[in-house]
């Protein structure tokens, strides 16, 4: 430990609470209080030995001893107010006024004293003040006006030393001098090194954390345009920093976002208020990223009203924000197909099972004579409503063995001609009772398909039983069948009533029914589409939908002539089709 550390330790308790909290100022402090300080208690402990070696001091050596206190007494101010620029005027006073009574008392003007005026305006410059400095000038100025003044009046006293002292003390007095200015010069050297070794401190710090953080920071001119980029920039947008700059950065802002982009910027800039606003930055390889862009304004030292913007990546939070609201809507839709599911089933099985109840209650009356035609006919009722009953829980029970992947299908090869000559012939009595002509047409060439048979069929009749229920009396249902490469390609055309754009995307839902143009239900539960496309996606086919309102609907079955037997890797594949669109979707949006 220097045996100088108490004393750094004592200059460093002296100052000021206020300038503790910048190391800039606190320097300063220091370096205004340890000179003066030090100068003058080495002054006072000069005194005894000046007096053992002179003798009796003499007035002007008294006054010279006593005003070298006084720096003591600027320190304590300085100590006790903070208030830098005054402390410096003070001792800009306090240093004119020895150097003046000095050379009053050694011969005016001409005195050794005289030089000191020269060294009060360069004390002040370590203020960093113009304002200090102009007053420490007027000061020297004010007393070489006096000095000169009281020379050429004749006012000057006589001077209390001889000719020979007069030299010596001229000697001294440019060696003093020399030797203080130099002690400023290097009092000023070390105000200049601690600047910048504070502003290199402060320049690694900013660097550390614009590193460290993955927000990128801008700096924009109060025109917009961008004057710096934080390095954060390379890793989140895929550019380097200097390439935002200017026009760089708006230029990567979306087209659709741009007006937005401004107008945040303009009103941080003019209104001096905060601004908040999410956008699309398209990165290097062309994709774009959503951004959380937030404006602060800030006054530059010119007047000038900037902009300091903060970007932050929040394309994950987008991403999630999305997949909440397909989830939303995902479970809405649940929602609405249990409210249609109910009010569909009701519907379905309270009318078969009232027919049944109340034919059979007819039936089971004594006290009703019934001939046996009229049985007969009592009996078939209850029998198609019996068969309609079940037809709907079948069709409940397919669904949801498709919805859990348990529906198992078994594939065996059969010629496809007769299955949809067959099925056609089941629906030939439908058809001419409705008023509907059904055709079938295929080409001969037609080879086995290895499929389900039952549940090829069951997709045919649903097809063509849809056809014919939303087919008007003289419309005409066409069934074809032809071959594509390696696939059976079948399709159902009416000429009905159609189905609107807005029904389109539902087609396929469990218990939905799409309105026709003159606004009323059909009969059913609504499963058949939703079946038809489970059992062809078990197949490994597809199902295309097109239709337009009053110009009837064509759907197509493709099915591949040969399938792998494994229900649960179909709807595995399935499900994870459905995934990959989300994520699409998702993708799109961005």
């Amino acid at each position: 430990m220097s045996f100088l550390t108490p004393v750094w330790s004592y200059v460093d308790a002296l100052v000021h609470p206020a300038a503790q909290q910048d190391a800039l100022s606190a320097e300063r402090h220091r370096a205004f209080i340890a000179p003066r300080l030090l100068g003058s208690l080495a002054a006072l402990a000069s005194l005894p030995v000046y007096i053992a070696l002179r003798g009796v001091p003499t007035a002007l050596e008294v006054g010279v001893f006593s005003w070298l206190a006084a720096p003591i007494l600027i320190v304590y101010y300085l100590s006790r107010t903070g208030r830098y620029e005054s402390a410096h005027v003070l001792s800009s006073l306090s240093l004119t006024g020895l150097a003046a009574l000095v050379a009053l008392c050694t011969g005016g003007i001409g005195s050794f004293a005289a030089v000191w005026l020269v060294v009060v305006p360069l004390e002040a410059a370590l203020s960093g003040s113009r304002r200090v400095v102009a007053m420490a000038a007027i000061l020297a100025l004010s007393a070489a006006g006096l000095l000169l003044a009281l020379g050429a009046a004749g006012l000057l006293p006589s001077p209390v030393t001889t000719p020979e002292q007069q030299s010596a003390l001229a000697a001294l007095g440019i060696i003093s001098a020399t030797l203080y200015a130099a002690g400023l010069a290097l009092g000023v050297e070390l105000l200049v090194r601690t600047t910048h070794s504070l502003l290199y401190a402060e320049e690694d710090r900013r660097r550390v954390l614009a590193q460290a953080t993955t927000d990128v920071v801008v700096h924009h001119g109060h025109h917009g345009s961008v004057l710096s980029v934080s390095p954060a920039a390379e890793p989140l947008i895929g550019v380097r920093a200097t390439d935002l700059l200017g026009n760089g950065l708006f230029d990567r802002v979306h087209v659709v976002d741009r007006p937005a982009y401004l107008a945040a910027i303009a009103d941080a800039a003019s209104l001096a208020e905060e601004r908040l606003l999410e956008l699309r930055i398209r990165c290097a390889n062309g994709q774009f990223i959503w951004a959380d862009m937030r404006c602060r304004p800030r006054h530059a030292r010119s007047g000038a009203r900037e902009v300091v913007t903060v970007l932050r990546d929040i394309s994950d939070r987008k991403m999630q924000d999305r997949a909440l609201e397909l989830a939303r809507a995902q479970s809405e839709r649940a929602e609405t197909a249990k409210s249609r599911f109910i009010a569909t089933m009701s519907h379905e099985l309270r009318t078969p099972l009232n027919a049944i109840i109340g034919f059979s209650d007819m039936l089971t009356n004594e006290t009703l004579e019934l001939d046996p035609r009229r049985r007969s006919e009592y009996a078939k009722l209850i029998n198609d409503s019996g068969r309609h009953l079940l037809s709907s829980v079948n069709g409940m029970l397919d669904v949801s063995k498709m919805a859990a992947g348990n529906f198992q299908i078994t594939p065996e090869p059969f010629a496809p001609a007769p299955a949809i000559t067959s099925c056609a012939d089941l629906l030939a009595l439908k058809a001419q009772e409705s008023g509907v002509a059904l055709t079938v047409r295929f080409t001969p060439d037609l080879p086995d398909v290895a499929a389900d048979r039952r549940a090829f069929n069951q997709i045919l009749i649903n097809l063509i039983s849809n056809a014919i229920k939303f087919t008007p009396r003289d419309g005409r249902v066409t069934v074809s069948a032809l071959r594509d490469g390696r696939n059976l390609v079948v399709t159902v055309e009416d000429t009905g009533i159609g189905i609107g754009e807005a029904d389109l995307p539902h087609l396929g839902e469990a218990f939905f029914q799409a309105r026709t143009a003159y606004d009323r239900s059909h009969d059913g539960t609504g499963l058949g589409l939703s079946i038809v496309k489970g059992l062809v996606h078990l197949h490994g086919g597809e199902v295309d939908i097109k239709s337009r309102l009053g110009d009837g609907t064509r759907v197509t079955v493709t099915l591949p002539f040969e399938i792998a037997n494994d229900p649960v890797r179909l709807v595995t594949e399935r499900n994870r089709g459905r995934s990959m669109t989300a994520n699409n979707r998702m993708k799109k949006s961005a």
